[in-house]
């Protein structure tokens, strides 16, 4: 789903699941068929683990790739877990197909980073032979970094224990590229300050490994605004846009022969395109969006009372947030379950919450929301449920919350191939009163449980030709609701004389 920036510039996110480590990014178009990209690897305090995502780019006319640095919910500086660099190698596959997308070559792209993001800037752009390198404030001795400052971040990137050799090789990365004169004709921009208490050791004991590099630019602030080493990229903002502009012209501060220009405003743009969609992070009806059972549609509850809950197929959370603000999130159930408080009262009133799922790729569903009242005092009327039939009187309604195991289900089979549209669902229910059964988060009916635990309910309608998932539920004698079960199932032909229509919940 495409996001916006401040400006309105379209963002597409999406995973490059085609390595070892599913690497997540953030893309914008270029503005004016710009021909240029800037790749940006993010810092420590970055928001989400996107650097420079706080809309300073929003006027660059380039090509914007943002990668994430978060794998198994750790930062690795986009190099390794456990000593394994596969995973630089599957960040290096990110950049290398949207470049190919774009039709671009290392000459037209320019890496970006500031601290942490700056050492993968000067990393990737040494190794990999990239054009442009602006590195703020970086780490040249990582592992020594990581290992005094950000444990967490060692452990995951050097092993257990983290080991005085893993530390010692990852030291030498970025210097030892140095050394061998890796990509000499880049044009680099490495930024530092007085005031970065980082400078005397990360710094300047390496400036001196540049010397044979033919456009490498020093830019060495000494101002009072800036106060310690995190205030190094903001008090820099005006330098770094004007050398970004540049180099997006292909203009470098040197003398010779420049190219100017570099758009082509009607360029093809079906590659990028392609491309961006097959790695979408959200994905459609593939992965679906989770159901909400409760509350239900424009329920009334009270407002210290709260609790979310329904099942989502597929996937390993949940996560919610209202009005564009994030709330928070759960992790689902092995059988899909799900539920989730805020852990406070909620505002007086009506809410209209948002929801997706994402899998343990990363990927995500689509959006859905879900409706309550939140209202002082006693609860307001439950989550229908369809109850025992009494004689001819029809299903009366009961209220449910999270409960009991969830039903057996013995026909029909889960991805069964039906071969008549009129469905008889049969299982087992120990310990139950009642079973429900919802269809796209729709009430279906009920039916009650025998004493044997058994049960068997017909809909009394003919199901549409093709496939349906249909989530069946237990409700115990106290009213609590259990977990789904979930039946997909798909009708391949319909009975003679039979009507052909696909329940949509609506009757």
């Amino acid at each position: 789903m495409p996001q916006a920036s401040s400006s309105g510039r379209q963002l597409l996110v999406g995973i490059e699941a085609s390595g070892t480590f599913p690497v997540e990014y953030r893309f914008s178009h270029a503005q004016k068929g710009n021909r240029h990209l800037v790749v940006v690897f993010a810092n420590f305090a970055a928001p989400a683990d996107y650097g420079w995502s706080n809309g300073v780019f929003d006027k660059l006319r380039a090509n914007v790739l943002w990668i994430r640095d978060k794998f198994d919910d750790n930062r690795s500086y986009y190099l390794c877990k456990g000593m394994d660099f596969s995973l630089e190698q599957s960040v290096v596959t990110l950049i290398s197909n949207v470049m190919r997308a774009l039709d671009l070559t290392p000459d037209s792209v320019t890496l970006w980073g500031g601290s942490k993001g700056g050492s993968a800037a000067l990393y990737f752009g040494l190794k990999y032979g990239f054009r442009n390198i602006v590195a703020i404030a970086p780490q040249f001795l990582i592992g020594t970094y990581v290992r005094d400052v950000h444990p967490g971040t060692a452990r995951y990137m050097l092993g257990e224990g983290v080991p005085e050799e893993n530390v010692r090789a990852v030291d030498a990365l970025i210097p030892d590229l140095l050394r061998s004169g890796a990509n000499r004709a880049a044009n680099i921009y490495l930024v530092s300050a007085v005031q970065d208490d980082q400078y005397p050791v990360q710094v300047e004991p390496f400036l001196g490994l540049f010397q044979p590099y033919e456009n490498f630019n020093f830019v060495f602030s000494d101002s009072p605004h800036i106060a310690d080493h995190t205030q190094v990229a903001g008090r820099n903002v005006p330098l770094l846009m004007g050398i970004a502009n540049c180099l997006i012209d292909g203009i470098a501060p040197r003398l010779g022969f420049v190219r100017n220009g570099y758009e082509e405003p009607g360029r093809d743009r079906s590659a990028i395109d392609s491309y961006l969609s097959a790695t979408s992070l959200v994905r459609g009806a593939e992965f679906p969006p989770p159901v909400v059972t409760a509350p239900a549609h424009q329920q009334e509850v009270r407002r210290d009372a709260v609790r979310l809950a329904g099942h989502a197929r597929g996937a390993v959370r949940v996560i919610i947030w209202e009005h564009g603000k994030y709330l928070g999130q759960t992790d689902v159930a092995p059988d899909g379950s799900w539920s989730w408080d805020l852990g406070r009262a909620w505002s007086k009133g009506k809410h209209p919450v948002k929801l997706y799922a994402v899998d343990a790729a990363g990927y995500q569903s689509e959006r859905v929301e879900a409706h309550f009242t939140a209202v002082d005092g006693a609860d307001g009327p439950g989550a229908p449920v369809f109850a025992p039939s009494a004689g001819d009187r029809g299903p009366v309604l009961s209220t449910v919350g999270p409960g009991s195991s969830a039903p057996m289900v013995l026909e029909p089979v889960a991805h069964e191939q039906v071969m008549d549209s009129r469905i008889v669902f049969r299982g087992a229910a120990a310990g139950a009163s009642q079973v429900g059964f919802r269809q796209n988060g729709v009430l279906l009916g009920g039916v009650a449980v025998a004493q044997d635990g058994s049960w068997s309910w017909d809909s009394g309608w003919a199901w549409g030709a093709g496939m349906h998932v249909v989530d069946v539920f237990a409700v115990d004698h106290s009213g609590a609701e259990s977990a789904v079960t979930q039946v997909p199932f798909t009708v391949l032909n319909l009975s003679a004389g039979a009507p052909a229509a696909v329940f949509n919940g609506e009757y």
